[in-house]
Order: structure tokens, then C-alpha cells, then sequence
């Protein structure tokens, strides 16, 4: 462990706080399959999970606004106020950051009762580090509740990691409650976890990086795309860590197994084997994805078929 990193290290017994993106289930028609997302986001809740809606595993860049609207009043009809979900403002490189369009995004959540992520767009990633976090002071005025996000280029073209000086003034804003971390880089979040632990402890440190699911060892919460492919068996895994099980250790294996292989490189097309794998267990009725999403290849549909065996082995 580095000094660098004193928060490189294990804690034992944590009580682990889980948000979970859902996906949007598209029908062999292309449409979506509304009744199969009621079901993925009551199976969330019903295992204690948070559900976190319109982010990248719901294909929130691909939807128009009347369909986020849609899916904020299904979160809201299914789960109530416990959720989260994604403000995200449609733009284009070179736009500037649209204050205003962000605030309207954020209010569309908080009226159904849901907490708002503040989506990276095109306009607020091109902010240098001290007008990226005072932008988010700003939506402060008007939001007393909100997340923030980083997220890395590899999930979309306009994806930026700040400096670690942005982000300790991001921690300045008391109503910013966290931030998802997407980085995929261990040593990055680690030295946002030391930062939390010496200026505001209650900030959570959501971990975004799916090829490092177990960072909630070393005091990361999460929000990830993974856990949408088997919310269950996260739920399980956390609550081992939390009883000091070391049961933990081999369903987390298993976990970050798939997650290896489903966030190969192109990244987005984890959705694709996310819907395969759903499909494959039964919780959707179609294995189809969003027309502009990539797809990964028929032969991903067997090494998903021996993990889900392999995960209902250990349940």
C-alpha cells in the first residue's frame, strides 16, 4: 500500500450502500418492454438495492424526452421515492453548458421524487476543473439533493476524469451527497477515497468501475452497470462483506468474472450482454437492444449461459 493511497485498504465489515443502473429491455420488435422494466426495477428494490434509471445501461443518450419522462414516472409508479436517476441534457461538441437545461433535467426527477445524477454532457465537460465543480455549486441554488459523475471516454466520446483539486471543491458543495467515479482506474478512486476520509466523510464515493467491483473493500459505495445483470447476487455478495463472510471472496469472483468480460472493449456493448444475460435467466422477454447501441457477437451468448449456471450454483 502506497502512502499515497492510505485508503488503499481493507475494511472489514462495512455496511456496503448499492445503487444499481437497470436496463431498458427492448421487445424482438425493437420497442420497449415496458412490463419486463417494471419487473427488472421491482427486482431491484425487492433485494435492496437503489435503482438508478435513464443512465448509460438505460440508454439515456438514445432517448427522447418524452421516453425519460416515462421512464421516471415507471421508476416513480414501481419504486416510489428511492431512486436515482440521470439528468441529462441533450447537446453537441462545442455547445456551452446549458445551466438552464440541467436544472429542468434535475426538477424532472425531484417533482417524482427521485434524486438527480447530474449526466456529463458535452457543455459541462468542457468546463476546466474550477468551473466544472462551481457549475455544480450553482445547481446548488436550486437542487438540495444531487450526485455528480465522472465518467471516462471509453463509455462516451465526451467522458472526462477531473483533477483531484476539482473534485475536493465538488466535495465543498453540501448538497452534492456523491459522485460516481468511472475512471476503471483503482489508484484514482483510492485517492478519492483518502480525500472523502479527510474532508467530509458522509460524501459517498460511488465506484463506477465495473472492472474493479471489489473496491467496496476499501470503503466505495456503488452504482454500476453491472449489478443490473444480477442485482440479487450483489445484494447477497454485499451483505457477506457486511457479516465479515468470507463467502464474499468467491461470489465476488464470479462477479467480476462477468464484468470483465461484458466491459470488454467496445464498452458500451456490455448492455447488449446484459440483455443476453437477462434473457438467458428469464427476467426479460426479448435478448434484443437498442437499435443505436452495439452489439456484441452470437458467440457471447455461451460463456454468459456458464456464468448465470455457474451464479445460480452459488445462490
Amino acid at each position: 500500500m502506497s502512502d499515497a493511497h492510505p485508503s488503499a485498504r481493507v475494511r472489514r465489515g462495512r455496511k456496503i450502500r448499492g445503487m444499481s443502473a437497470v436496463l431498458l429491455p427492448m421487445t424482438s420488435t425493437g420497442e420497449i418492454d415496458w412490463m419486463s422494466y417494471r419487473e427488472l426495477l421491482a427486482g431491484t428494490v425487492a433485494v435492496g438495492l437503489v435503482p438508478a434509471v435513464n443512465m448509460d445501461t438505460g440508454y439515456v443518450q438514445l432517448l427522447d424526452a418524452d421516453t425519460r419522462c416515462r421512464v421516471l414516472d415507471t421508476a416513480k409508479a414501481v419504486v416510489g421515492a428511492d431512486f436515482v436517476a440521470g439528468a441529462h441534457v441533450a447537446d453537441a461538441p462545442g455547445d456551452a453548458w446549458d445551466h438552464d437545461a440541467t436544472v429542468r433535467a434535475m426538477e424532472e426527477i425531484e417533482g417524482r421524487g427521485g434524486t438527480p445524477v447530474v449526466f456529463p454532457s458535452n457543455g459541462l465537460n468542457a468546463l476546466d476543473g474550477a468551473d466544472w465543480a462551481g457549475a455544480h455549486a450553482e445547481l446548488a441554488r436550486t437542487s438540495d439533493r444531487f450526485i455528480g459523475f465522472e465518467l471516462g471516454p471509453m463509455f462516451v466520446p465526451h467522458g472526462r476524469i477531473y483533477a483531484l483539486e476539482a473534485y475536493a471543491a465538488l466535495l465543498d458543495v453540501p448538497q452534492c451527497v456523491g459522485a460516481k467515479h468511472s475512471s476503471l482506474s483503482r489508484q484514482l478512486e483510492w485517492e478519492r477515497l483518502a480525500l472523502r476520509d479527510a474532508k467530509r466523510s458522509d460524501f459517498l464515493v460511488l465506484s463506477g468501475n465495473d472492472l474493479a467491483i471489489d473496491m467496496v473493500m476499501y470503503g466505495s459505495d456503488y452504482l454500476l452497470g453491472l449489478s443490473a445483470f444480477a442485482p440479487e447476487h450483489f445484494a447477497k455478495r454485499d451483505a457477506l462483506w457486511a457479516a465479515d463472510d468470507p463467502a464474499f471472496y468467491e461470489l465476488n469472483d464470479l462477479l467480476q468474472y462477468l464484468g470483465c468480460f461484458a466491459f470488454r472493449d467496445p464498452v458500451p456493448a456490455y448492455k447488449h450482454d446484459a440483455a443476453i444475460f437477462l434473457h438467458l435467466r428469464g427476467r426479460i422477454a426479448s435478448p434484443n437492444t437498442h437499435p443505436g447501441s452495439p452489439e456484441r457477437p452470437a458467440s457471447d451468448r455461451e460463456p454468459l449461459a456458464d456464468i448465470a449456471r455457474r451464479l445460480e450454483a452459488l445462490a
